[in-house]
């Protein structure tokens, strides 16, 4: 049988180790294949699980067996996979690089299965869906009502500036702000854009007075990124039409700039949405079409297709239509 990853993901995989020598080994491996799936199949659970106990029971198998698979996997590629420790098992970067080889082979197997077995309908197991954190406030509701809808699908949010790489099986379904991906064998989809504008609290405008108009913004106080080089369009302009002195809050979190509105540190930029549920804010100016930060949905070719990702995205894209002035 042939190991359903394609050699540029695993050449992919194995240029990052950070042995070159051990590079065609790994390969060689990705390549030989249903001999060693069944040992990258338990390292892949021992890491998901965190055990070997555990892994050997969620498989069905003698924790010996778990312990002889890692072992034989590791002298194999000529590399450590796990970190042992009392608490259990923690995988090294070289074990970090081929588990998410696995995590991606595991749901196209899943998927052939289905389909054999005529349960292509199925949705069940992980679903990584990663996003910044500021979107945090649009997909945890959706994230959950998936999950209530299709109870047996356990779901990883991950978020962060890092930009999680679907290509190495860090995540089945991207949402991302700004330009177009442009990475190569990613599928790119429009979700929606969202509509800023200009907020301050009642208790800021209680203090400093409203700005009539952009000739007075030299005289108030902004929430904005901590980040001089940030793409987000609104917050660009803002670095254009403000004097820089005139931006007295300042963070990296968008939470952190969020509450600093509230709570009176300045005027910032907010989506609709965002100000309705934060309540007691008054909109200074906007939204305008030059702010738009467009949302793109960014899934990988080799999962595109499966029937988790798919079931999610035609969700999202049904649910995105009820997030007014998002």
């Amino acid at each position: 049988m042939i190991f359903p990853v394609k050699r540029r993901t695993c050449a992919r995989v194995a240029i990052s180790l950070p042995i070159a020598g051990k590079v065609l080994v790994f390969a060689q491996c990705c390549r030989d294949t249903m001999d060693n799936w069944d040992e990258i199949r338990t390292a892949y659970n021992v890491a998901r699980i965190g055990t070997v106990s555990g892994a050997a029971q969620d498989m069905g198998v003698h924790h010996a067996t778990v312990i002889r698979h890692i072992d034989a996997l590791e002298a194999r590629l000529g590399v450590k996979l796990f970190q042992r420790h009392a608490r259990g098992y923690t995988p090294t970067e070289a074990g970090d690089d081929l588990l998410r080889v696995a995590q991606a082979t595991d749901d196209q197997l899943s998927q052939l299965e289905g389909r054999l077995r005529g349960r292509g309908d199925a949705v069940t197991g992980d679903l990584v869906v990663t996003s910044v954190g500021g979107l945090s406030h649009l997909l945890v509701p959706v994230l959950a009502e998936f999950q209530a809808e299709y109870p047996d699908i356990l779901v990883r949010y991950l978020t962060g500036d890092r930009l999680f790489r679907l290509e190495y099986g860090e995540a089945h379904v991207a949402v991302r702000a700004g330009p177009a991906p442009e990475e190569a064998d990613n599928v790119v989809q429009p979700l929606l854009k969202q509509r800023m504008a200009l907020f301050a609290s009642e208790a800021y405008i209680d203090r400093h007075g409203r700005p009539a108009g952009e000739a007075e913004f030299s005289r108030h106080r902004f929430v904005s990124a901590d980040d001089p080089d940030s793409r987000a369009p609104f917050a660009r302009w803002l670095r254009d039409a403000v004097p820089e002195a005139c931006i007295t809050f300042r963070s990296g979190d968008v939470h952190a700039q969020r509450r600093a509105i509230a709570e009176g540190a300045g005027i910032g930029f907010l989506s609709e949405m965002q100000a309705a549920e934060i309540g007691g804010l008054v909109r200074i100016t906007g939204p305008r079409d030059e702010w738009s930060a467009p949302l793109w949905l960014v899934t990988h070719m080799d999962l595109h297709r499966t029937t988790k990702v798919q079931a999610f995205l035609s969700f999202i894209k049904i649910r995105s239509k009820t997030w007014q002035g998002a």
